[in-house]
């Protein structure tokens, strides 16, 4: 069967072409192959056309002229998918995943081949219509947010590798440097180490220095200064001698990249404020507990605003990846974890999910009762996450914020504890 959820939009107009020729593309980064096949399963063109915007006419005219209306493709965006839809023509998301499946059931041995996957594409389209809904794009405002979202996302893995690299670094040149503040990617973390970047300079601390040191930045913890200058003092020696200019030239570099890191991971969660404050879906996301502004604005970012997408919450919570996959052949079932899924909209679910159970009493019973049965931590989350699906998506499709007191298995549990 064709998974569904990679689609959306009412489906009143999918029937409007009974017997049209199907289309199928195989996406790929310079060009895409192009089948067309008339209502019986006949290959009646077949082409390659370029990755340019006089390729992507010539797609889109040659499409005209075949009659073709519906068109099945791999990915729900980019300049190909924007050409259709602006064209007026159908385009259905057929999953890579779904596709390597697909080839089967055409006797292929497995091979991939471009030509061949556009014709598995339209065929599918052709013989599966029943089952498919045209895609439907999410509103400009979400998908400005899902870009701005999601170049953070990719800024904060830079972050953290290069403060891992940051890290292994200095346990050989400054290894007091380590530990010294909560995180070593701090903003009090990279100041020490542009002051001090390594053995050679912090020779020159001594109790009183360093904290007039932390006096002069701002640092406002010092009641914790006689542990902080302990563990300082008492750390191994770091990299002295001709060594440690050139070392700590990498520290200062590493430092330096780090810190124009944060500077810009900053002004991108201050776009996504902006950007969540003007969503007419700001409230629906925002009122959830512990969402918080990124995390509010990346659920309503993976989730999108195209309510025909998701038609039921069971459509979204497979999607998610907050649904186990059941596999029945006779008297054996087995129950799985479902790894086909939005690996974004999954990110952006059990992100919430594993800390909601901290801030709302119904969460947090659903998942110690989970773990109660022997779950661990993960599992407990996703089947928080699936129960919370339920309710995120009867909001978003009201277009409702999440009302404590309208909850009532939230209200059922309180009364039962007062």
């Amino acid at each position: 069967m064709i998974n569904q959820h990679h689609t959306s939009m009412e489906p009143a107009a999918w029937q409007d072409w009974p017997g049209a020729p199907t289309a199928g593309i195989d996406w790929a980064s310079t060009d895409h192959a192009v089948a067309i096949l008339d209502h019986r399963g006949n290959q009646v063109e077949r082409f390659t056309i370029t990755h340019t915007t006089s390729g992507l006419r010539e797609l889109v005219r040659r499409l005209g002229r075949a009659g073709v209306v519906e068109i099945a493709i791999e990915r729900p965006d980019g300049p190909v998918v924007d050409a259709l839809l602006e064209a007026g023509l159908g385009v259905v998301v057929i999953a890579p995943n779904q596709l390597k499946n697909l080839r089967s059931r055409y006797g292929s041995a497995g091979n991939k081949d471009d030509g061949f996957d556009a014709y598995v594409l339209a065929d599918t389209l052709r013989t599966d219509r029943a089952r498919l809904r045209p895609l439907t794009r999410d509103s400009e405002a979400t998908m400005t947010l899902r870009m701005t979202v999601r170049a953070r996302q990719d800024l904060v893995k830079t972050r953290v590798a290069m403060a891992n690299q940051l890290r292994a670094h200095l346990q050989t040149t400054f290894p007091g440097a380590i530990g010294l503040f909560r995180d070593i990617d701090s903003a009090i973390s990279l100041r020490f180490l542009t002051r001090f970047p390594g053995q050679d300079k912090a020779k020159w601390l001594s109790s009183v220095r360093f904290g007039n040191w932390l006096r002069s930045v701002g640092y406002n913890h010092l009641a914790n200064l006689d542990r902080m200058w302990a563990h300082l003092d008492n750390a191994p020696r770091g990299t002295t001698g001709t060594q440690a200019a050139p070392r700590a030239e990498i520290t200062l570099t590493l430092v330096a990249t780090l810190t124009t890191l944060r500077t810009q991971i900053n002004a991108l969660e201050a776009q996504i404020a902006d950007q969540l404050a003007a969503h007419p879906d700001a409230a629906t996301f925002t009122s959830l507990p512990k969402s918080g502004t990124v995390r509010a604005a990346r659920l309503l970012a993976e989730i999108g605003d195209a309510r025909g997408r998701f038609p039921t919450p069971e459509a979204l919570a497979c999607l998610a990846g907050a649904a186990p996959s059941t596999k029945q052949s006779g008297k054996v079932k087995v129950v799985a974890f479902r790894w086909a899924v939005d690996k974004q909209l999954r990110g952006a679910v059990i992100d919430f999910a594993g800390d909601s159970h901290h801030a709302n009493p119904w969460a947090a019973d659903l998942y110690n009762r989970a773990r109660a049965r022997g779950h661990d931590h993960p599992h407990a989350v996703r089947i928080l996450a699936r129960a919370w699906l339920h309710i995120i998506w009867r909001c978003w499709q009201d277009h409702e914020p999440y009302n404590p007191d309208k909850h009532r298995a939230l209200q059922r549990l309180q009364q039962q504890a007062a």
